[in-house]
């Protein structure tokens, strides 16, 4: 059975390539930002919003496509208010200062659409407590990362030097990287994209 990746993501492909999962990709064109701003106007969280987003995507591609189509989105979750990716290294700065010392939280929706119907859902959520670093070390951090640090909206990989800003991490490490795999591995068995 074919399989689509609703994303241009990355991080998402290396977790799918990774896991032995053959899949293509295509962009889902989804206003992302459109939805956003109706869903916070209308109370939701930033949990709701990533799986919003994540049905989104999903849906859309799979009107035009046969076969299984995987959407996904990740949102961070700090106290309750949502953050979007910064697009300058200076930025980068103040998001990390924001976030030093603290708790944060990770919501990451995987939905799986066939059809243009909603076939399978999860989300999994991950909090991770960056520790009070000292600003030597984020100014060598931002130095090492540069650009990269923007292609995550919490401005770190943790699959990188990122995972030395944090203190604590509970959770699920592939929700993490922004694709809860487990679950979705099993329904690819279940559908005989994968041997069972």
């Amino acid at each position: 059975m074919r399989l689509t990746l609703a994303s241009k993501s990355a991080a998402r492909a290396a977790v799918l390539t990774g896991a032995g999962v053959p899949f293509e990709t295509a962009g889902s064109g989804v206003d992302e930002d459109a939805i956003k701003r109706v869903m916070l106007a209308e109370g939701a969280g930033p949990k709701e919003i990533a799986e919003a987003l994540a049905e989104a995507k999903a849906v859309a591609v799979s009107q035009n496509r046969p076969g299984l189509v995987i959407g996904a989105d990740q949102t961070l979750d700090l106290a309750g208010e949502l953050y979007d990716k910064v697009e300058t290294v200076a930025a980068a700065r103040d998001r990390l200062l924001r976030l030093k010392g603290r708790p944060h939280q990770l919501h990451s929706a995987v939905v799986v659409a066939e059809d243009g119907q909603v076939v399978w859902r999860e989300t999994a959520s991950a909090t991770l407590t960056m520790r009070d670093f000292s600003d030597a070390f984020l100014e060598g951090y931002l130095a090492d990362e540069g650009e990269a640090a923007l292609g995550s909206v919490g401005c770190y990989r943790l699959e990188g030097p990122g995972a030395q800003l944090f203190s604590k991490i509970q959770g699920d490490y592939f929700a993490i990287l922004g694709l809860p795999l487990m679950g979705l591995l099993e329904l690819l068995r279940r559908r005989g994209v994968l041997t069972a």
